[in-house]
């Protein structure tokens, strides 16, 4: 649990829109999802016996929403720009922070990263205006789980190094979108890059914290957050776990960012 302690410490550092929208951000809104099957994974929390989470087939966009997609969404819905959003829906202190003016998404490199410092309610907002929605934790972390040639890589040693290295060096800032084939299902930068919303993101964690405590424990952020856990060394899973344990709706986090589903 000290090298836990330690990576947490290290973290704590660390609808269409208009063609030119569409050029800035280097592929068109919402154009390319992947379809991931119905199967089953074992959430980071459980009870010992319970059998695997069934997780129903889905959709899952193949990239992060980017600066320059997020820019085409706050200039059709004004009332989502960082100069108009209500403090009831964001955090106008990390909410677009990074963005020189309300519709200032910055250069073309800059409009293919990753956006970040959106808050869950602009996440949810951003989807719906897509047709699409935010993905549960289940299945963003069914998603995860996967490698490049493995469904569930979870318990590899060397994947869940792999991704601690990632999360441990995220760079600053984010690059623009990953090009590549991705994991098994086609589904490219999930770690490494933006943290990323989900629909539910703290109320999983009452359901499936088997120690009974709410989602605002703050017994996750120490050793006592591998009690009931099914993999007491999946740091990576902790660390996400942890993030979404410490959010509220209207957080706006430089490093959190959304992808949608359907």
């Amino acid at each position: 649990m000290r090298r836990l302690a330690a990576v947490l410490a290290l973290l704590a550092l660390a609808p269409r829109a208009g063609a030119a929208a569409d050029d800035a951000a280097g592929r068109r809104p919402g154009a390319e999802m992947v379809r991931l099957p119905a199967g089953t994974y074992r959430p980071l929390y459980g009870r010992p016996g319970d059998a695997p989470t069934a997780v129903a087939a889905f959709r899952l966009d193949r990239d992060a929403a980017t600066r320059g997609e997020f820019l085409a969404f706050v200039r059709e819905r004004p009332e989502w720009r960082r100069g108009a959003v209500r403090p009831l829906f964001a955090d106008r202190r990390g909410y677009l922070a990074d963005w020189a003016g309300d519709l200032d998404a910055g250069d073309a490199t800059d409009r293919r990263r990753p956006v970040t410092g959106v808050s869950w309610f602009a996440a949810k907002a951003y989807c719906a205006w897509r047709g699409k929605r935010l993905p549960t934790v289940h299945e963003w972390e069914y998603a995860a789980a996967a490698s490049a040639t493995r469904r569930d890589a979870g318990r590899e040693p060397w994947f869940v190094q792999d991704l601690l290295t990632r999360y441990t060096t995220r760079p600053r800032p984010l690059p623009a979108l990953p090009a590549g084939a991705g994991n098994l299902y086609g589904v490219r930068g999930l770690h490494g890059l933006a943290w990323e919303w989900t629909a539910d993101f703290n109320s999983v964690l009452v359901s499936d914290d088997s120690r009974g405590v709410g989602a605002r424990d703050h017994d996750l952020f120490c050793a006592s957050a591998a009690v009931g856990a099914t993999d007491p060394g999946n740091y990576p899973a902790f660390l996400r776990y942890a993030l979404r344990a410490g959010l509220t709706g209207r957080a706006a986090v430089e490093t959190l960012g959304v992808r949608c589903a359907a």
